[in-house]
């Protein structure tokens, strides 16, 4: 015979331990138990019947779960089932869901294979340092737009760094965070782009990360000025390392980066019609991009290929036979220190270039040829350089609509002469 009380508390709590499984059936609601088992243990229970088979769900463990909870947790389970709904294989549905880690995995393996290494190392680190922390357990149906919101906002507000003005580790302290809103842009990003991909895969069949909330980049814009450049160019030429001084030199000619830069070779340059042929696996586009170089750059390569061994591909070959310079950066820093410009980045030598192409009259859409940019708006930063050519513009029209000051005859002296 089947069991049944009231069930409450008093009563799941004396139920004896009769050394085997055994159920205790609530009155009020069909199917809801308390399951004693021989451990001690007890869970509450839903036994149901649908399309023909017999199911046992498990609720909860009490006392985690109270009798009140898990007799209300029964009734809505009860009203499921009543419309054809099988909790239980909703669960079983549920554990076997694809997880953000499962997801991340399958991103890395398949998507970043096709990017450049650079880039594909920095998602790698977005993935398992920014996102798998927070997400990475969760179901990948469950993300929502505010849990995008919620991580991008607190990767933005960044994070406290040791503080690198002491040379004892030991002794270093943490600095307050630093904001990022650039890093949280980026990640959005990449964020929007695996979401879509998981579309296609069958993980989910919208994009939570679509239409994130971009913040403010306040984008740093820092230009030599002409005794700065100066001052630069003589301290390259004094530099013991003219290999390296090379590299910043062909960056501040050509625009170029120091990547495309480092790993120049002789075959990318045609010396007869001037141009240089960055191949498209150097490039942050993964384009190939032609430009024209001047005398001086061409002057530095046929210097080089007086320097490299016969043979050897790379403009600047590195330390490690049948590799390029590797970085420059402790070069740099040097060069820095020299030409007194402490605060400039080899990266801002390519924004110098650019300034210098709109003082000379360059359009933007020429900028952004000779820089490689894709998109337009890329180039958009430079646009308000292009003031002073367009002041001397205007005030030329002035200058010839301006009326002409007209000799005025004084009567008086007139009739005087006369």
């Amino acid at each position: 015979m089947v069991n049944r009380l009231k069930l409450n508390e008093k009563t799941v709590r004396e139920a004896e331990n009769l050394g085997r499984d055994y159920q205790i059936f609530d009155t009020d609601v069909r199917g809801f138990s308390i399951t004693i088992y021989p451990s001690g243990n007890r869970a509450f229970t839903l036994d149901y019947r649908i399309a023909g088979r017999q199911r046992r769900m498990t609720i909860g463990r009490w006392p985690e779960w109270n009798t009140t909870a898990a007799r209300e947790r029964a009734k809505e389970l009860r009203r499921d089932i009543d419309e054809g709904i099988d909790p239980l294989s909703l669960r079983e549905t549920s554990r076997e869901a694809p997880r953000v880690n499962d997801m991340i995995a399958r991103y890395l393996a398949e998507h970043t294979p096709h990017l450049a290494a650079r880039n594909a190392a920095d998602q790698h680190t977005i993935m398992h340092k920014l996102v798998a922390p927070d997400w990475g357990k969760k179901l990948v149906t469950e993300i929502t737009k505010a849990d995008v919101e919620k991580l991008l906002t607190k990767i933005a507000a960044g994070r406290a760094r040791p503080s690198k003005a002491k040379p004892n580790n030991r002794a270093r302290k943490l600095q307050g965070p630093k904001p990022t809103p650039v890093r949280a842009n980026r990640v959005g990003e990449v964020l929007r782009k695996m979401f879509t991909l998981a579309i296609g895969w069958g993980m989910r069949a919208d994009n939570p990360a679509s239409g994130f909330r971009r913040r403010i980049e306040n984008e740093r814009e820092r230009f030599l000025t002409p005794e700065e450049i100066g001052r630069l160019a003589k301290a390259l030429d004094a530099a013991k390392d003219q290999r390296a001084a090379g590299i910043i030199r062909l960056c501040m000619l050509t625009g170029a980066r120091s990547g495309e830069v480092r790993q120049a070779r002789f075959e990318q340059f045609n010396l007869d019609l001037g141009s240089w042929s960055k191949p498209a696996a150097t490039t942050k586009q993964r384009k190939i991009h032609r430009i024209p170089i001047s005398g001086d750059v061409a002057a530095i390569v046929r210097q080089r290929a007086l320097l490299v061994p016969r043979g050897n591909p790379w403009l600047f070959p590195g330390d490690t036979p049948g590799q390029p310079v590797k970085e420059i950066r402790r070069f740099w820093i040097g060069i820095q220190t020299e030409a007194k410009l402490p605060d400039v980045r080899i990266h801002d030598l390519r924004h110098t270039f650019a300034s210098l192409l709109v003082s000379g009259g360059a359009s933007l859409e020429m900028i952004g040829k000779l820089l490689g940019h894709t998109q337009m708006q890329t180039t958009q930063r430079y646009a308000h350089l292009m003031d002073s050519p367009l002041r001397d513009g205007v005030n030329a029209v002035a200058s010839i609509f301006r009326p002409r000051p007209q000799l005025v005859h004084d009567s008086d002296q007139d009739q005087k002469s006369a």
